[in-house]
């Protein structure tokens, strides 16, 4: 099996080059190497090998971001597999797939290796965009958009302080943010939600850095999850983010969630967009969004 590592040198604030220039030093066993030279360039990468003769296993080095963008290059290649060395900010991809602790557990991964079909969802409105975690709108969405092109963070980064910069723009964005309303069809039913602050599709329970936004989610089911946060006054919801990490969340009834292969969703103003922590753009105003599962799965790794 042929082991190929995708480097994204500026994951993390640049720290993931700095690591990976530790990391190859460890390794005893073949490999080749690739550095990320602009956004999509892993995605591009990724499909290069999709006609190799021999399995491949791909190896992100980054974080969410570089991992989403590997993955949509292999989706529906059988000869691809998927791993990772979380090397990012909020490293989400992690928690939910597993990762590479050292080059030590890569190569007993090689000596016996194993892989699991996992969904990918993806949703279209004026262009495609794919999810491997998860693809929000609303308040969480603004959040992250913010935090991402914020100088704030990345002086935070610097000393290992990268989510303090999340956490002072949910504060922010508390008091700006402009709820709106969501129209959802899933199975030929119709939902209108009033005051909404985010409505998130799950593929996998974690998003925003590990919270657990939702408890339920399974990778391979062939199903997606909608949370919605409605109705909800602004006090009410700080204390419902402190209870995301946990889980708990889903018991207060301001939350809704349900699960299924397509949800159609709608909302009554342009709202931020993202998919796995990047900027998907706006919602355009009253124009349906299908999400869905992808018709090409991918394969991941399988640790122990």
């Amino acid at each position: 099996m042929k082991t190929v590592f995708i480097i994204n040198p500026t994951a993390g604030n640049g720290r993931a080059l700095k690591r990976w220039h530790r990391f190859r030093k460890t390794i005893s066993f073949p490999f080749e190497c690739i550095l990320t030279e602009f956004p999509g360039h892993a995605t591009i990468i990724a499909a290069t090998y999709s006609g190799d003769c021999q399995e491949v296993l791909l190896i992100g080095f980054g974080g969410d971001g570089t991992l989403r963008e590997i993955i949509v290059g292999a989706a529906g290649e059988s000869r691809l597999l998927i791993g990772s060395i979380a090397a990012g900010s909020g490293n989400d991809f992690a928690r939910a797939y597993g990762t590479f602790k050292d080059a030590q557990s890569i190569e007993q991964f090689l000596k016996n290796p194993q892989f699991k079909r996992q969904d990918l969802g993806d949703f279209v409105n004026g262009e495609s965009y794919q999810f491997v975690s998860s693809s929000g709108i609303g308040f969480d969405a603004e959040i992250t958009i913010a935090v991402n092109k914020s100088i704030l963070k990345k002086k935070l980064n610097l000393v290992g302080f990268g989510k303090m910069a999340y956490y002072l723009y949910v504060i922010r964005t508390l008091f700006t943010f402009k709820k709106f309303k969501l129209t959802m069809t899933c199975d030929a039913d119709i939902f209108v939600y009033e005051d909404v602050w985010l409505a998130t599709v799950s593929n996998q329970p974690y998003f925003g850095g590990g919270m657990k936004i939702s408890p339920t989610s399974k990778s391979d089911d062939g199903l997606l999850e909608l949370t919605v946060v409605h109705g909800i006054s602004r006090l009410k919801l700080l204390l419902v983010f402190g209870t995301v990490f946990s889980g708990t969340h889903t018991r207060f009834n301001e939350v809704s969630q349900m699960s299924g292969p397509e949800f159609i969703l709608t909302t009554d103003k342009a709202i931020c967009r993202h998919v796995d922590g990047d900027d998907a753009g706006m919602s355009i105003p009253n124009e349906k969004i299908s999400y869905r599962t992808s018709f090409h799965d991918w394969k991941s790794v399988q640790l122990n």
